[in-house]
């Protein structure tokens, strides 16, 4: 005979009888905005509840995290771009929305068109993930690819870290602007990136693999530099980064409650916290309290883990893993030196010229974010020189006299960078998935 027989239904019982509570005060604190949620606890409910405040283009100053026993309490001190409270009434509502009770999050989605929600507004596309050898250049024959193939990009995300590249690319065909699912063009498009990604000097062979699933995208390039073990840093030059650039990161204990505690000091900046815990969670860490705040251009990031099976981290092994892994979390997304905000009307072959012009006028591209929004488009290049360099500003000159002609540019400075690491040898592969992103995204 087998087991005894539980209704799956009864597990989500208790999170249908207790939905999640959710509070927006602007009243307690005088320079953000407070968010409060009481939930049921699950798996994964602080990185969802992150991942969403994030997604609004939120700043979390300040948040206090506790979830031991059955329920999950947060309070998120959170302002806008700007630092200041949060006042907009559709703002407000859609955050109350997007945390509470299951099932409003579709309506929520839906009542803010153009809204960069994952990553980009809903479309018909395939996506395309790679992950490579970075080198100069290696994003112009991309891009050159697909429009050669007659790909339409509508959208992508690019992250550059210790000589590797990983890409998430939403494509549709040119002429339709439909998902593509015939598996001879999609075959042809995997043979001649994989030409483009791999070189004649990988030593492997690479993979492809296709998936009909759909991961908020910030965290898919987490699991994917994640997979290839760029925390490693293998066949690479460790980065020297300047003492503020650094991050401070210990793994100490707390013997009275069993937690191990994880301690990270560094440089603030937006999306911290959700980088943080994106890399604790993927590396099944569970967050039962943290205490997180900031200092004037500093961070202090306290986490009580254990991991899933109830251990804490009590090798050195582990400990100094899991030091490397939210180093490299906390540096993949670290792009100083200058940014290029492009607006233009959108058409095919845009991305190619823009990239081979950047490749011409000798700058590397170390971060990208690429989004089309009705007729516009709207792109963000994170460029450093191809030599590792500050960027001479007379080439910006001459960028601006060559693009500026068809397209807005914008150029904002930030402090010069560590020195790059020379190029590393390693392998390359791509994937492939298929259909709607506000059908993959929704519950």
């Amino acid at each position: 005979m087998s087991g005894p027989y539980f209704d799956p239904e009864y597990e989500n019982l208790s999170i249908r009888i207790n939905p999640p509570r959710v509070s927006v005060d602007n009243a307690s604190c005088s320079d953000s905005t407070l968010v409060k949620v009481d939930s049921m606890n699950k798996p994964g409910i602080l990185l969802e509840v992150v991942q969403i405040l994030t997604d609004l283009d939120l700043i979390i100053t300040k948040a206090y995290i506790s979830s031991d026993g059955g329920w999950f309490m947060d309070v998120f001190h959170v302002t806008d771009q700007n630092g200041k409270k949060v006042t907009d009434s559709k703002t407000t509502e859609h955050i109350e929305k997007a945390l509470g009770p299951k099932g409003q999050a579709a309506d929520w989605i839906k009542s803010w068109p153009g809204k960069r929600v994952g990553l980009h507004p809903a479309g018909d596309h395939t996506a395309v993930e790679l992950i490579g050898r970075d080198r100069p250049g290696l994003l112009s024959e991309i891009f050159a690819v697909l429009a050669d193939l007659h790909f339409n990009i509508s959208a992508a995300e690019v992250w550059t870290h210790k000589t590797r590249i990983a890409c998430v690319l939403y494509v549709n065909d040119d002429t339709t602007y439909r998902a593509v699912d015939d598996h001879s063009r999609l075959s042809l498009m995997e043979e001649q990136l994989k030409n483009v990604l791999g070189g004649e000097d990988d030593d492997q062979v690479a993979h492809t693999s296709f998936s009909m699933g759909f991961t908020h995208v910030d965290r898919r390039l987490h699991q994917m530099m994640f997979a290839d073990r760029d925390y490693e840093g293998v066949g690479a030059t460790e980065v020297e980064y300047p003492p503020p650039l650094k991050p401070k990161i210990f793994v100490g204990r707390c013997e009275e409650k069993g937690y191990s505690v994880v301690t990270v000091k560094c440089k603030d900046r937006p999306k911290l916290m959700f980088d943080i815990v994106c890399t604790l969670t993927d590396m099944q860490y569970v967050v039962f309290h943290a205490t997180i705040g900031s200092d004037g251009p500093y961070a202090s990031q306290e986490y009580y883990v254990r991991h899933m099976d109830g251990c804490t981290l009590n090798m050195e092994g582990e400990k100094d893993r899991v030091i490397k892994c939210l180093e490299a979390a906390i540096q993949r997304r670290v792009c100083e030196g200058l940014s290029l905000e492009l607006c233009a009307k959108d058409r095919v072959g845009l991305l190619s010229e823009v990239t081979r012009v950047l490749r011409e006028n000798g700058l590397s591209v170390m971060r990208a974010g690429v989004s089309t929004v009705g007729e516009k488009a709207k792109n963000v290049f994170y460029v450093r020189d191809s030599s590792g360099n500050p960027v001479d500003m007379k080439t910006i000159e001459a960028l601006r006299k060559e693009i500026g002609r068809t397209m807005m540019l914008n150029v904002k400075k930030s402090p010069a960078n560590a020195k790059v690491p020379h190029e590393a040898r390693g392998w390359a592969k791509t994937s492939f998935f298929f259909g709607s992103l506000l059908e993959k995204f929704l519950p």
